[in-house]
């Protein structure tokens, strides 16, 4: 019985907790709150790893407020980085206004909140949870039409420290977000107005004058930009990622300056239907890293540009679509991937 017992004693102090350390790490969070039940043994060991728990995940539950203020209670989130709200259920003003007020000082390290898709909350909401996370740096509050340039203001003014906004389908903001957001986060480097219909070329070219830092750039579906605005993207020295769907008054001279940025990756110009073959050979030979392009849709492509694409990244493209595109005549899988033979994926848009 003895034996059995110290056995029993090295297995709780020495197995369990190195087994927990490597499993736990893999695990969704949802899976380890289950395990905090299984035995006392592995409850101690879990709450012994504060890394952890610095990432509190709600997303598309109901009862999201009472939940996360239940949560943000517990010792083992005080230090929480991450929130995930996203289509959390009940979310709104008032539940943000009781987790400032019972448990705020858990957000006081809190780096990135996703309230995707919490279309309840408002400006209010948006100033109340901003007043309790000084270090936020990801924001991300798609699809939410409740929100306006004010909400946007107390934004700036409590987080200081924003390096990736997502404001997709926010379509009560205007130009005033875009200048605040330019004017207080200088060091950006990601930024999605998806869908955010009052946004003008005034708005972008102020991102685009202020913000050199930029890496992510979703514009996908704001149809009344110019190449006034498009053409000032050539100042991001920097960008790997530009989403340009839907861009009708994007033109070749608009394209050639965007090939000016050397280090693009992918590349969205579906329904671009001004551009022709003159802009993208120039995105060819200027931007020679692109591992996606999406010409779908455009009627002014032609074979032409793709013999040229193939010159210059036939190495790097693996994501290619030209459907659509009725003037490129060899565009049948097999015949592209004699142009690109390191193609895996042939349709973007279906």
């Amino acid at each position: 019985m003895a034996e059995e017992a110290a056995a029993e004693v090295i297995w709780n102090k020495e197995t369990v907790p190195k087994v927990m350390k490597i499993v736990s790490s893999t695990l969704p969070q949802r899976d380890l709150i289950t395990l905090l039940l299984v035995s006392p043994s592995i409850h101690r060991t879990l709450l012994s790893h504060p890394s952890l728990w610095l990432v509190l995940d709600c997303h598309e539950m109901s009862n999201a407020g009472d939940r996360l203020v239940s949560a943000l209670s517990l010792p083992r989130y005080h230090s929480v980085k991450h929130i995930n709200l996203e289509f959390a259920q009940d979310i709104e003003d008032k539940q943000l206004e009781n987790v400032k007020s019972k448990c705020g000082d858990s957000l006081l390290d809190l780096e990135i909140l996703n309230l995707n898709g919490c279309q309840r909350i408002s400006d209010k909401g948006i100033e109340v949870v901003t007043n309790t996370c000084p270090k936020l740096k990801v924001f991300s509050i798609y699809w939410n039409v409740r929100v306006t340039d004010v909400g946007i203001t107390h934004l700036v003014k409590n987080c200081k420290s924003v390096v990736d906004l997502n404001l997709s389908g926010c379509k009560n903001i205007t130009d005033k977000s875009l200048h605040l957001v330019a004017d207080n986060y200088q060091e950006l480097e990601s930024l999605n107005i998806t869908r955010c219909i009052k946004i003008t070329d005034s708005g972008l070219q102020r991102i685009l004058l202020i913000c050199s830092s930029l890496q992510n750039l979703n514009l996908y579906a704001l149809s009344t930009l110019t190449d006034e605005a498009y053409k000032m993207i050539s100042r991001l020295p920097h960008l790997r990622f530009l989403d340009l769907c839907g861009a009708q008054n994007l033109t070749d001279d608009g394209l050639s300056c965007i090939a000016m940025c050397k280090n693009l990756v992918s590349l969205n110009l579906t329904w671009c239907v001004q551009v022709s073959d003159v802009g993208v050979i120039a995105i060819a030979q200027g931007c020679r890293s692109l591992a996606l392009l999406s010409l779908f849709g455009i009627l002014g492509v032609s074979d032409r540009c793709l013999e040229v694409l193939s010159s210059f990244c036939s190495n790097t493209l693996k994501t290619l679509d030209v459907n659509g595109c009725i003037n490129i005549k060899n565009r049948n899988r097999d015949q592209l991937l004699k142009l690109f033979p390191n193609l895996v994926c042939f349709k973007v848009h279906s």
